[in-house]
């Protein structure tokens, strides 16, 4: 029996928040939550998160999993939140501790330069290695490691290939709509050139496998979508339809990269999803901040 889905667009971000549920055992996991924040005024709300929870609770469904797909640069996490409110174990991609690394020096954090030396340490309730399998209910997921955005991102592959009803992946942001495009790859440890491998990995599942987006940012005269399939990405991909090669992907995503400004959530969404959503360490005051590192080109 293939899985259930229930998806949340968040505007702000553009981000979808999936949550997939075995009918079996009305078990179910949340994928890629969102906590609001507005950086102007310091100000965290629960709203986005809310709605997902109340719509779990109203359906009767029992939270097994928080699952990240990576370290998001664009929003942040609500995984903490929901567990309080709804349980469930928050899991990530095992390369998160690379990603942890790099932006605990670049922040000067201790906290989270430690997590990779003590992993007794580590916010995260799991990591997932490369083809693990695990279960939602009794519904297998198998963990792939697919970077090139990110080192340490992830897609989480469900339902059994035999099964008619067929696969339903959840890609994080290695993928948006064919009239998108792709991720972009400039991030510290991300790779236009892995991009490519790990898409056409996605792509060489069956034409019809749903791939369940977390983000999308729709041109004008569509409203927000978040699943299509392996054809119509091979098909209408405008990035890397069939037929467009390697060096030729390399060269567009790089180029494009370049014309990039940061996201506007980037300092604020990183230092608080390295830390599986948790903001950072209180000061002796017991408020909490956020850094930014400053490039001096004075």
């Amino acid at each position: 029996m293939p899985c259930a889905t229930q998806s949340f667009y968040e505007p702000v971000t553009g981000t979808v928040t999936h949550v997939v549920s075995d009918p079996a055992t009305r078990r179910c996991a949340i994928i890629d939550s969102v906590l609001d924040f507005d950086a102007r005024a310091g100000r965290m709300s629960s709203k986005s998160a809310q709605a997902v929870a109340d719509w779990v609770e109203s359906q009767g469904l029992e939270v097994e999993w928080l699952l990240e797909t990576h370290a998001h640069a664009d929003h942040l996490s609500a995984a903490p939140w929901l567990q309080h409110r709804l349980g469930g174990r928050i899991a990530i991609g095992a390369h998160i501790t690379q990603v942890q690394r790099t932006f605990g020096m670049l922040l000067n954090a201790p906290d989270v330069m430690a997590y990779d030396a003590t992993p007794a340490h580590q916010p995260f309730d799991r990591l997932f290695d490369d083809d693990e399998i695990f279960r939602i209910g009794t519904l297998p997921v198998q963990v792939w490691h697919t970077p090139g955005h990110t080192p340490a991102c992830v897609s989480y592959v469900v339902g059994d290939p035999a099964d008619p009803g067929g696969l339903d992946v959840f890609v994080g942001d290695t993928l948006f709509m064919p009239d998108y495009g792709t991720a972009r790859c400039d991030f510290p440890g991300g790779s236009s050139r892995t991009l490519y491998r790990s898409t056409r990995r996605l792509l060489s599942l069956p034409p019809s496998t749903r791939l369940h987006l977390c983000h999308d940012y729709p041109p004008a005269g569509r409203g927000p979508q978040w699943v299509c399939t392996v054809a119509e990405q091979r098909a209408r991909n405008i990035h890397l339809h069939d037929g467009v090669a390697e060096d030729e992907f390399v060269h567009l995503r790089d180029a494009r990269d370049a014309t990039l400004g940061a996201p506007n959530l980037l300092w604020p969404s990183i230092q608080t999803n390295v830390r599986a959503g948790h903001l950072p360490p209180a000061e002796v005051d017991g408020r909490r901040f956020m850094k930014i590192p400053i490039e001096d080109r004075t």
